[in-house]
């Protein structure tokens, strides 16, 4: 169980309505946290507050809403609306330099839910480890697209090595919020 579904409806509609409004909820902290961009002058790849919304998305609605959110933010950037990091659109984002991190994000999601749900976000440490372990996950396809464009030197110098201090500062915020949140549900 995750804190968003804690309190989950019993009635089948009013319980689509539930994870139609948290999925939306969740494409919608995507949007803003995309447009939270700190360009890099050295790569394509800008700061983002995208993975630290991916962490609270997945592991507060679990792997299935987590998941659909992710989804339906991309959905959106390809139908052409803006929200994609610094406002950018379409298909051709998915296919650019940095559309593996997009597909990292369902990757992310998928897994930082699954394990949430098993109570992994309960436990500092564990807690710890599953948004590492998301945020890998997330590298794994951005990396690979990037070098494709890149080269793989470049692409760990422009799409990895740079984000390592701000992704220690998202995984600390996140490991340190839901074990304390879970404790405060508790009280």
């Amino acid at each position: 169980m995750t804190l968003l579904l804690v309190h989950r409806p019993k009635h089948l509609l009013l319980s689509l309505l539930y994870d139609m409004g948290l999925i939306t909820l969740g494409v919608l902290l995507l949007v803003v946290s995309a447009r939270t961009v700190i360009p890099l002058p050295f790569t394509p790849v800008p700061v983002t507050g995208q993975t630290l919304a991916i962490f609270l998305i997945a592991s507060s609605m679990g792997r299935t809403r987590g998941t659909l959110s992710v989804l339906s933010y991309i959905l959106v950037g390809i139908a052409g609306l803006p929200v994609f990091a610094g406002g950018t659109l379409g298909i051709a984002r998915i296919f650019g330099p940095t559309g593996g991190y997009i597909i990292g994000f369902l990757l992310g999601a998928y897994v930082i839910g699954y394990l949430s749900e098993k109570g992994w976000d309960r436990q500092f440490l564990k807690a710890l480890l599953t948004f590492l372990i998301g945020n890998i996950l997330i590298y794994i396809p951005g990396i690979i697209q990037l070098s494709i464009f890149t080269g793989w030197n470049k692409a760990f110098l422009m799409g990895l090595y740079p984000f390592i201090p701000g992704d220690i500062v998202k995984i600390m915020i996140a490991g340190t919020s839901f074990p304390l949140l879970w404790r405060l549900r508790r009280a």
